[in-house]
């Protein structure tokens, strides 16, 4: 079953917000929030709702990753292109006292819908407006439609991953908006803390760019380009910051992942190999060295790792404390007992799907733990709710509304 956690008992109950976000960036943000008890209104075009709904896989016509995505959210329609849809997401901005707007449509578009920040402040001081866009609300790209995949390849992400002598590679999920969102919901904490723990009472605007978060996770490229004129290129699975670290094939056809991060790991590594002598050639004793010598680290490595099968190469270095792991499918990760005991999958009912399991809420937090309530449901559902219960829309102006596609 989900966690029985309450709403009021985490961090963030009390906090409103309306998610306006598309496909993956924006709603992760939303869906963090929601995991720890803030009220989530998702906010959907009539007209075929979030593109969300329409990614990845589907079960019989329901979205797989939606389920996930809009996870403990509340799901109403509203067309935000009509000056009347406008006005009634005002309402619902002043009404409710919206305390964080997520939208991540290309930049300029809430101005042109007159939904601009100074607007939005104004009907609720403290709401903090995160606007996820490519490439951010200025420079000269900003008008350029921005999807993960472009900032994957323009952050220099595709540039330094894939093998050496292979194309530059694309990640096989939505990595950007993945780092985008973890970074935008940085800054949601941070403007809530400094709106009400430092009393300012105001709320801040946050601009999140694609391509900028996730250079900016690309550890050590930049610098190096500034230092030493590096520009970056690929190295497979290998690192530039150590070795050895790749994937290795066992002797049953699966493989494994070997990371010598430390000194004192890979000397455990040659001793397990049965290599102590390469602890004294000039090739292998440092850790500098091996990188120089990567190729035949390497094939000495990868020559041992194939005379074992997978169990047997897990046994013995985990046994000599070396840094190894199986590389795991989705079948391997829902029975492995690790991930059985920690939680990892949480079983909740659904009621399109039945029993239904998806990964837990992150990061676990020792006294309010977050929950998931519900998975991501139909579009529109809690139309009546919002809208005649919240804002006190009669039945007829709601259903003329309805009948004119702004709700």
């Amino acid at each position: 079953m989900a966690e029985e956690n309450t709403s009021a008992a985490l961090p963030l109950s009390r906090i409103t917000v309306l998610d306006c976000g598309q496909v993956v960036a924006g709603p992760t943000i939303a869906m963090i929030l929601g995991d720890f008890g803030a009220e989530v209104i998702k906010v959907e075009n009539p007209r075929g709702g979030d593109q969300g709904r329409y990614f990845g896989r589907n079960k019989g016509g329901v979205p797989l990753v939606w389920k996930q995505l809009s996870r403990n959210k509340k799901t109403i329609t509203l067309s935000l292109s009509k000056p009347e849809g406008q006005a009634l997401f005002c309402t619902l901005v002043k009404t409710l006292q919206a305390d964080v707007v997520i939208e991540s449509f290309r930049a300029g578009t809430f101005e042109q819908w007159n939904l601009a920040e100074p607007r939005l402040r104004e009907l609720s001081p403290g709401v903090v407006i995160v606007r996820v866009s490519g490439f951010g609300q200025t420079g000269p790209y900003r008008n350029r439609p921005g999807f993960g995949t472009l900032a994957e390849a323009m952050s220099g992400f595709a540039q330094v991953t894939g093998q050496a002598d292979g194309p530059p590679t694309l990640p096989p999920f939505p990595l950007a908006d993945t780092v985008a969102a973890l970074y935008s919901t940085i800054g949601v904490l941070l403007s809530l803390y400094q709106r009400d723990a430092k009393k300012t009472g105001r709320g801040q605007s946050i601009d999140t760019s694609l391509v900028e978060t996730l250079y900016t996770v690309l550890t050590g490229h930049a610098v190096s380009w500034d230092q030493l004129g590096l520009p970056g290129k690929r190295s497979g699975n290998r690192t530039t910051g150590s070795a050895p670290r790749n994937t290795y094939r066992t002797r049953d056809d699966r493989w494994v992942a070997i990371a010598g991060s430390t000194q004192a790991i890979t000397e455990r590594l040659f001793r397990e190999i049965d290599r102590p002598e390469l602890l004294e050639d000039p090739r292998f004793a440092t850790n500098q060295a091996r990188l120089t010598n990567v190729d035949a680290v390497d094939e000495i490595v990868g020559g041992w790792v194939g005379t074992l099968t997978q169990a047997e190469c897990l046994e013995r270095l985990l046994a000599a404390e070396v840094a190894v792991a199986p590389i795991a499918d989705f079948k391997d990760l829902a029975e492995d007992p690790h991930m059985i005991a920690r939680g990892a999958l949480t079983e909740i009912q659904d009621p399109e799907l039945g029993t239904l399991r998806m990964p837990t809420v992150q990061p676990r937090l020792s006294e309010t733990p977050g929950r998931i309530a519900f998975a991501g449901l139909p579009m529109g559902v809690h139309n009546r709710e919002i809208y005649v219960e919240r804002l006190g829309l009669s039945e007829a102006e709601f259903a003329r509304l309805q009948a004119e596609g702004v709700v």
